[in-house]
């Protein structure tokens, strides 16, 4: 993608059931409004003539049980937005609190899609906690700005489960909520802005949080395509585009919702949510069935989202669900009541807020609480008055539109008392009706919204400190690593140091060559260890820190560390089973307590073939996974199967998009072995232990004839380097 002035901007909504034709909202409890509202924002803020481009970032699904459309790497929304999926966490189709140890891998595969578009964004958007967990990550790591719309929050949800009579355990078992509480709490701290619906949001939701007063919040309320959701009078006016097609849908609803009335000619009162606990799809049931007098000047439609089978559904939407059958039936709602098992949403919903104002119906969002309220605007937007919930953002859109009443979801009686009151004074019914339509054009309209958030998105960039004054301190890891050609690793013992003269003879072809060569230390040091010995030699922090023999990866000079590559070593790693099994050989010495580690396990010994013999036998017996590098006659590391430093090396690789061939290694001794073996541009120096003999004549491995630094420098000529 080549650069222009106009904006880059990436929104992050991971889960992954995300499409721009027909999205399946209401599929699960995943596939609510927010779905609708990314994509809408997508193709909104691309319209703008100050964008360039936007990026809606998603998890790549193969899956059976689940469209081919979400197998497709990159679907376009408009000429300038698109839909980028991304595989990680394998690719059949998995619930979001599932994904939370998948995301490290998502980070790394989506910087690896930056570099290769050539164009780093300029804003990185995170929706959802799991969203900004990737922003926020991918921002730090380009040194971008991060900007965060939560919609719901996990510390609210887990009081709300608690309440219900979910154990707190449970609530970490089924949801990992803990984790996300503690990446909610990281991202308000850090977001450069935090996006909310209403100003209820940032009181009742974030001011549960500990670092609730770090946050910079904006309060933009999400908009509406008014070119779908237009008014029901409309129609009759101006054919629309589509009219044609509007009609089919018109009569083919009115087909389906006739088939449960006896009368179909009341006006009908509407719902429309996800069957969740949350949504009170009962308290509104159970309000209608009480009253006798409601039940008599009106129907009902609840459509719960999207079934087939509720036996197959998830523990929830089968209760939601369940208990709105039961009560249908206790109250003997047959022929007043209707349940449809699908809508589309892109096509039959609209239509479906024009019938319910034709028939001079009510939409209801009794939820017991209600963030925002999409399908609140939605249905004003299209004419019918509205009912909703004192608790959450229904008090903003009331408040703006003035089109409803509110009501206490808890509160069955009020319920029906605020439908009635509506219904039969027809007078009222049409000051709310004309109320919403001019409402929802003055204050939720998307070309609102979008041009309020790129205000904020121009001010948050007038905020960033320049990034071009020297490239090799203030350029953060990600600006600097992808616009490198080549990379160098080299040991720091006996390879990097050794000849002062040649060190900083090397240092200065490093600083000289600085916007085509990036440079890093591979070592057997920890991190502490390899810093000290940096200093002591008076050599600057790398762009790259590969330590503690592959097991660590940090990058300079901010020493920050590669999520993704402790991610990737955990699999499999039982390191407290290993340490139990070695501790009992008689002949390990344990290392130093600054040279243990989480992906580590250190100790000396003998040099004796049948000693190490013995040591990978005790660990096979026990069907343990490692990886062994025994070094220098005397280091034993016991690393996770993944961890060495030619792993960590391919792995960088692959991660920002180096050639292995572009990736010149230097080392002296047993434990670079690994990173000199391979397609990379290998370089053996003159002083080399003998444990490094058996690899002369291998393709690719260069046996210097100088020493410590002169000899990576041979080796930077001997591969044309420089």
């Amino acid at each position: 993608m080549a650069s222009s002035s106009g904006l880059y901007l990436q929104l992050f909504s991971v889960h992954g059931l995300i499409r721009g034709e027909s999205p399946e909202l209401g599929r699960d409890a995943d596939t609510g409004g927010q779905v609708k509202y990314v994509l809408e924002l997508a193709r909104a803020l691309a319209e703008d003539p100050r964008v360039d481009q936007v990026d809606l970032v998603t998890r790549l699904i193969v899956d059976k049980a689940v469209s081919r459309e979400y197998a497709r790497p990159v679907e376009p929304l408009s000429d300038k937005a698109r839909i980028v999926r991304i595989q990680c966490g394998g690719r059949r189709y998995i619930r979001k609190e599932l994904l939370w140890p998948h995301l490290d891998e998502m980070v790394d595969k989506a910087l690896k899609f930056v570099k290769a578009e050539g164009r780093i964004p300029d804003i990185f958007h995170g929706h959802y906690a799991d969203g900004g967990y990737v922003a926020r990550n991918l921002a730090s790591i380009f040194g971008a700005p991060f900007i965060f719309t939560g919609h719901s929050l996990g510390r609210h949800k887990k009081n709300r489960l608690m309440a219900e009579g979910m154990s707190e355990e449970e609530t970490v078992r089924r949801y990992r909520i803990d984790h996300r509480i503690d990446v909610e709490e990281r991202v308000i701290k850090e977001a450069e802005r935090i996006i909310t619906s209403t100003s209820h949001e940032i009181s009742e939701q974030y001011g549960l949080y500990d670092n609730s007063a770090a946050g910079r919040y904006r309060v933009i309320p999400p908009g509406i395509d008014i070119r779908n959701f237009f008014p029901f009078y409309e129609p009759y006016l101006v054919q629309p585009e589509g009219y044609e097609q509007l009609q089919q849908t018109h009569i083919s609803l009115l087909h389906e919702l006739h088939r449960f009335w006896v009368d179909p000619q009341k006006p009908f009162i509407l719902a429309l949510c996800r069957p969740d606990k949350r949504k009170n799809i009962s308290g509104l049931v159970t309000a209608y069935g009480e009253d006798k007098e409601l039940r008599a000047i009106a129907n009902l439609a609840i459509f719960a989202g999207i079934r087939k089978d509720i036996s197959q559904m998830e523990e929830n939407e089968q209760g939601v669900l369940t208990e709105m059958l039961l009560l249908m039936d206790q109250y003997d709602l047959y022929g007043k009541m209707a349940i449809p098992k699908t809508h589309d949403f892109s096509i039959e919903v609209p239509e479906l807020y024009r019938l319910c104002a034709a028939s001079i119906g009510v939409f209801v969002n009794a939820a017991l609480l209600e963030p925002f309220g999409l399908t609140l605007i939605e249905a004003a937007a299209c004419g019918v008055p509205i009912v909703a919930t004192r608790e959450g953002g229904p008090v903003d859109i009331i408040g703006n539109c003035d089109n409803g009443i509110l009501i206490d979801p808890a509160n069955p009686e009020e319920i029906a008392r605020a439908i009635k009151k509506i219904l039969v004074d027809r007078k009222l019914w049409e000051q709310f009706s004309s109320n919403g339509v001019n409402g929802v054009r003055a204050h939720y309209s998307w070309s609102r919204h979008c041009d309020r958030t790129l205000e904020l998105i121009n001010e948050v960039l007038a905020e960033m400190p320049a990034t071009e004054l020297d490239r090799t301190t203030t350029l953060s890891p990600g600006r600097r690593l992808t616009n490198l050609k080549k990379l160098v690793f080299s040991d720091i013992d006996n390879t990097l140091v050794g000849d002062t003269q040649a060190l900083y003879t090397l240092l200065d072809l490093f600083d000289v060559h600085q916007d085509y060569i990036g440079w890093g230390v591979a070592t057997g040091r920890c991190l502490g260890m390899t810093v000290a010995a940096l200093r002591k030699h008076n050599i600057p922090v790398p762009d790259i820190l590969i330590c503690s023999v592959g097991s660590e990866i940090f990058y300079g000079p901010d020493i920050t560390p590669d999520r993704g590559w402790q991610q990737h070593l955990s699999y499999q790693w039982k390191r407290n089973m290993i340490k139990e099994a070695l501790d009992r050989l008689d002949f390990l010495d344990p290392q130093e307590e600054e040279a243990q580690h989480q992906f580590k396990i250190s100790y000396y010994m003998k040099d004796d073939p049948d000693l190490l013999a013995r040591v990978h036998q005790t660990l096979q017996l026990k069907k343990l996974r490692y990886q062994l590098v025994f070094s220098h006659g005397q280091f034993l590391d016991i690393l996770p199967y993944r961890a060495s430093k030619g792993r960590a090396i391919r792995y960088l690789s692959y991660k920002w998009g180096f050639p292995l061939q572009d990736i010149l290694t230097c080392g002296d001794s047993g434990n670079d072995e690994d990173m000199l073996r391979g397609d990379t541009s290998g370089v053996v120096v003159g002083n080399y232990s003998r444990e490094l003999l058996h690899l002369k004549g291998r393709r690719r491995i260069y046996f210097s004839s100088k020493k410590y630094a002169n000899a990576i420098i041979d080796g930077l000529r001997r591969y044309n380097f420089i």
